[in-house]
């Protein structure tokens, strides 16, 4: 019986103690005056604790916080339990100061100082009290991101100089800058070193900041031949700063290819057309590009466009690129262009260029006439090109493109000799009006100035990649502007359905034509693993024209990428 009544005793004992070492302590803390009290309340303080050791460790907080705001001089005059769970800690308060002067000594870039917002007209940094710890980490932060990763910022030598404002000078340690001293990749070993050097403008020897490179290597996704897999990482040793970046390569080859057919007006038959257009990107790992475009429409013509890029030429900011078109019309004639150009990318969106391009047409008809004839000609010409991206939508990967090209020189035919010069516009944008729904405008436009013109050599518009509803290059001018629109839905990541409303306005000075077209339609795209297939339905019409739609264009397209 003794022994059950002891378990029962110890038990009861084990179950009080715990209760009793369970217990919550509770802080009050207090200024010698009511004004002072409710300057300590406004810190607010946590007030609960399940041990001693954080009360106390709050009590030191709250020293430091008054610290922070401008009692420098506050000290914790009493410190006592008033019962078995409270305890009350007394805070003398004295002076608040309200700012510091800090003399940086030089110690620091002014650029940086100036970033602070509290640099006065005589270059001296007057810190507010409350401010001075978060502007001390963002100069240490800045000082870091300029190349000296662990530098350490002090505030020293702090003086009175009235009851409201302090002095105090900066110190810097460890003032040696860091430089990137070698680089390596991880996942894509083979990327182009000088699109590291020239299109990232990273490279070994260069001020090291993490920030300013993990800036700069986000332009990675705007690349359609390699992705980040992760940001930057660095290693530091005593003597070295190594970085690495992960990088994957992308398939960037895509194949392009469209079957179109529709009702020859004359024979009332269906006829075929469609072109191949095969682009080739990095496959070499130096970033070349290899461009071949061949199309056959329903007019009997055949295009034939090869284009050869090869950037930063010996690991300089110069690019080469190569064209050669040639484009025959049944019988009647065939116009050879041959065009190089250099260009210098400024950065991931913005290229410049300029090069010269060579034209060679030849009338292949038994007869002459005033129109078409043999010709020669050389222009020289600049280009610009702004590229922006949406990576994140593989439907519409491109959000505004805008490239344009103007150009002069002289064109000879039957030992006449004459001045031309010329202007290529090629923009569109698209509008997100949200994740679904967005508009798309594009406008293209191709104007010839020249005192004569021969109709080999005007420039030819119509079809899907112009003003669709009309038959492939079935249109010639020597002024011409294209608006496409489109209001696009998608019905998901993969899936879009899309209207067709486009307009032109055209002058053809050798048929003393002017006039307006229209084209309207539908269509929709399909993404799948095949690639994107698009569908359109289209029909065209002059301003004076009915609508037919024995005249509409059907036209299919398949791109994929490998």
């Amino acid at each position: 019986m003794s022994r059950k009544i002891s378990a029962l005793l110890l038990l009861i004992y084990i179950l009080w103690s715990s209760e009793t070492f369970s217990q919550n302590l509770y802080l009050t803390c207090i200024g010698n005056s009511e004004k002072e009290t409710k300057t300590i309340d406004s810190l607010d303080y946590q007030k609960s604790f399940q041990d001693y050791r954080s009360l106390d460790t709050e009590v030191n907080s709250v020293k430091k916080k008054l610290t922070a705001i401008g009692y420098i001089e506050s000290e914790l005059s009493n410190f006592e339990k008033v019962s078995d769970s409270s305890y009350q800690a007394t805070f003398n308060l004295k002076n608040k100061y309200k700012s510091i002067i800090v003399e940086h000594n030089g110690l620091v870039d002014m650029s940086i100082l100036k970033l602070t917002g509290f640099l006065n007209n005589k270059e001296q940094l007057v810190i507010p009290m409350e401010s001075v710890e978060i502007t001390l980490q963002s100069i240490n932060s800045e000082i870091a991101n300029r190349g000296n990763p662990f530098s350490s910022l002090l505030l020293n030598n702090i003086k009175k100089i009235d009851n409201e404002t302090l002095s105090g000078s900066l110190s810097v340690s460890d003032p040696k800058s860091r430089t990137i001293d070698k680089l390596i990749l991880k996942g894509y070993e083979k990327f182009p070193k000088s699109f590291i050097k020239r299109y990232l403008k990273i490279k070994t020897g260069q001020t090291f900041s993490l920030e300013t490179i993990k800036e700069k290597t986000t332009v990675l996704n705007d690349l359609v031949f390699a992705n980040q897999i992760k940001d930057p990482e660095v290693l530091f040793t005593q003597d070295s700063t190594i970085l690495y970046m992960y990088i994957e390569k992308a398939r960037s080859n895509t194949f392009d290819g469209f079957l179109g057919f529709g009702t020859n007006e004359v024979t009332n038959k269906i006829e075929f057309d469609g072109y191949l257009d095969l682009n080739l990107t990095n496959n070499l790992n130096y970033g070349e590009s290899l461009k071949l475009l061949y199309k056959s429409d329903e007019n009997d013509q055949q295009t034939f466009d090869l284009k050869l890029g090869a950037p930063y030429i010996f690991s300089s900011p110069i690019g080469i690129d190569l064209n050669l078109n040639i484009f025959k019309r049944d019988s009647s004639f065939v116009t050879v262009s041959q065009a190089a150009k250099i260009s210098y990318q400024i950065n991931s969106k913005h290229v410049v260029s300029a090069g010269i391009n060579t034209v060679n047409s030849t009338d292949l008809l038994d007869i002459t006439t005033a129109s078409i004839t043999d010709y020669k000609s050389n222009q020289y010409f600049i280009n610009y090109t702004y590229t922006k991206r949406q990576n994140y939508d593989f439907l519409f990967p491109v959000n505004f493109l805008f490239d344009i090209t103007t150009g002069f020189g002289n064109r000879t035919y039957q030992n006449i000799d004459e001045n031309q010069s010329k202007l290529y516009l090629n923009t569109f944008k698209i509008f997100n009006l949200n994740d679904k729904n967005s508009i798309y405008a594009r406008i293209s436009s191709n104007y010839l100035v020249s005192d004569t013109y021969l109709e080999n050599e005007l420039p030819r518009f119509g079809g899907i990649n112009s003003i669709r509803g009309f038959e492939e290059n079935s249109l010639i001018a020597n002024l011409y502007g294209v608006l496409n629109t489109e209001y696009r839905y998608k019905l998901n990541n993969s899936i879009y359905i899309h209207s067709v409303i486009d307009a032109a306005y055209f002058e053809n000075q050798i048929a003393n034509q002017k006039g307006k077209l229209f084209g309207f339609g539908f269509g929709f795209g399909l993404l799948s693993k095949a690639g994107l297939f698009r569908f359109n339905y289209t029909s065209g019409k002059t301003e004076d024209q009915k609508f037919r739609l024995s005249d509409s264009k059907i036209h299919l397209s398949l791109t994929t990428r490998f």
